[in-house]
């Protein structure tokens, strides 16, 4: 069976054009000139009938209606067989609350993300009797669709915003923050929307990937604050840089490792303009830059 994976949803939080920014890209976007982009998403078979999706964007009703494989097969039927979750974060799991139309399907978290969920009555509007929430310990293989299954790791992140106290720890380790290895015959695949830093562990984790999405978010760690549109770096909210000594470009130079796409980027960050340098300098450095309705297939 060949593995499929379709991004939903290619930009970080706010999406692109984020509503209330007036950056250049969302400028460009609004005026068709780049392509505009939702909120972080990735959709993922073993055949191509069957599917899982990875976070539950605030675009997700969108998302759905732009992709035909996702479209109901009946009245009532549809190839969505489950929803995990990557973190807790606002623009992962707000999509849940478009889901409750009394459709089955399993949602896959930790312990920890799932209480969070518990937490907020909010999302009980998912009835239990109908959407199945099962808890995937870390290191455990857990099937999400026929064929497919997900691993969920640790990796540096931190808390949601809405969590954050007077103190945040930044590169923090555990159910908080997880990457998905996702594994179709002998196929690995690996889903990765926010990490802080590449671990030594990660690092061997991920050699020798057939395919890899990893967090795109900025393409400089001081970009928010470059631009006037904000006061916290990329460490600041758990989000390595593409570019720089410390930055994922770096990171993985020299790793063996099939495909990799950035995905969850900012609506600030240059690599989302077709001509811009910044994007030339990280495709010839062997990435892809992830858009809405890439589909890749290994």
């Amino acid at each position: 069976m060949a593995f499929r994976a379709r991004i939903l949803g290619a930009a970080a939080g706010g999406g692109l054009p984020q509503w209330n920014c007036g950056c250049r890209n969302c400028v460009l976007a609004r005026e068709g000139r780049i392509p505009a982009q939702t909120q972080s998403s990735l959709a993922v078979s073993a055949n191509g009938t069957d599917w899982a999706i990875l976070n539950a964007s605030p675009d997700i009703r969108a998302q759905l209606a732009a992709t035909p494989p996702l479209h109901p097969t009946g009245l009532r039927e549809m190839p969505l067989r489950s929803v995990l979750l990557t973190n807790g974060d606002i623009d992962h799991v707000a999509g849940l609350l478009t889901l409750r139309e009394m459709q089955p399907f399993e949602l896959h978290a930790t312990s920890e993300i799932h209480a969070v969920l518990a937490a907020n009555p909010i999302f009980s509007a998912l009835n239990p009797e109908v959407v199945t929430r099962r808890t995937i310990a870390l290191d455990s293989p857990a099937e999400i669709a026929p064929g497919l299954t997900a691993t969920l790791f640790a990796v540096p992140g931190k808390v949601p915003l809405y969590m954050e106290g007077a103190e945040v720890e930044t590169d923090l380790m555990g159910e908080q923050t997880v990457g998905v290895e996702l594994r179709s015959g002998e196929t690995a695949a690996y889903y990765i929307p926010g990490c802080a830093r590449l671990t030594d562990d990660l690092r061997a984790r991920l050699e020798g990937a057939a395919l890899v999405f990893f967090d795109g978010t900025l393409w400089r760690d001081d970009e928010m604050i470059r631009e006037g549109l904000g006061h916290k770096s990329g460490r600041r909210m758990g989000h390595m840089s593409m570019s720089g000594p410390d930055g994922s470009i770096a990171a993985f130079a020299g790793m063996a490792i099939g495909r990799k796409i950035y995905v969850h980027m900012n609506n600030t960050n240059p690599v989302l303009r077709p001509d811009a340098p910044e994007r030339a300098e990280a495709e010839a450095a062997g990435w892809t830059i992830g858009e809405d309705g890439m589909e890749v297939t290994t």
